[in-house]
């Protein structure tokens, strides 16, 4: 019997996309609260050409994309899984897949950032064989940020 994927390759014009996108926003501006705004002007997600979404029971539950950071590394943007099928490694599998996809492009590195308050991002990504490192780009000096790194060359 031929099992469809759970997973759908897309970029960020993917309307399931955009519509978990709004979702995420909304749960990090009560997560976030004053410190939201900041973090928003660095989640565009306008002209994202790798995009993940997950589907469970045909409904898109979860999501996740990757923009090249420099010629070897990748950044991992827009992780969401929708809070009614979080505890089911939704979140690990969009990652993993985000994970493989760079590295059949040939970057050799992921980072991401997170922000203090999203713990269960940061065991996720801890999980997921992430360390942590300095700041970096714009998040530098920002004390709420955890900036994390994970080698993928050999992943494929």
């Amino acid at each position: 019997m031929n099992q469809i994927s759970p997973l759908k390759r897309s970029t960020s014009e993917d309307p399931d996309f955009q519509r978990l996108v709004n979702f995420l926003d909304i749960y990090l501006r009560i997560k976030d609260g004053d410190e939201h705004s900041f973090y928003a002007q660095y989640n565009k997600i306008d002209a994202i050409k790798n995009v993940v979404v997950y589907f469970e029971n045909a409904q898109a539950v979860g999501c996740g994309a990757f923009k090249a950071f420099d010629n070897d590394t990748v950044e991992i943007k827009r992780m969401f899984v929708d809070l009614n099928s979080r505890g089911k490694g939704i979140g690990a599998i969009i990652l993993k897949e985000l994970e493989v996809w760079a590295s059949e492009l040939n970057y050799k590195s992921s980072i991401l950032e997170t922000g203090k308050k999203q713990f269960e991002a940061i065991r996720l990504y801890r999980r997921s064989g992430y360390s942590i490192i300095p700041n970096y780009g714009q998040y530098e000096n920002v004390e709420n940020s955890v900036c994390m790194r994970k080698s993928i060359s050999d992943i494929i």
